[in-house]
């Protein structure tokens, strides 16, 4: 039953997500430009490496979790 839960509370964060995305897609403008973030452009080459991004939404995710886990 835990499983079922787990997979209902994803669902709707992921449907929060997506319409978030959707509609306001300025909210997540930051991602990818923060400084720690490594980015290269060159002529035929785009590579992007959001480190920084990428902790700071892990630290926010895993305080939501263990907000709603409570």
């Amino acid at each position: 039953m835990e499983l079922g839960k787990v997979l209902v509370y994803l669902g709707l964060f992921l449907l929060i997500l997506g319409l978030l995305l959707l509609y306001f897609p300025k909210l997540f403008a930051w991602f990818g430009h923060l400084p720690g973030d490594i980015r290269l452009e060159r002529e035929g080459l785009r590579l992007y490496i959001p480190l920084a991004s990428a902790l700071l939404l892990s630290l926010i995710l895993t305080l939501l979790f263990n907000l709603l886990r409570r």
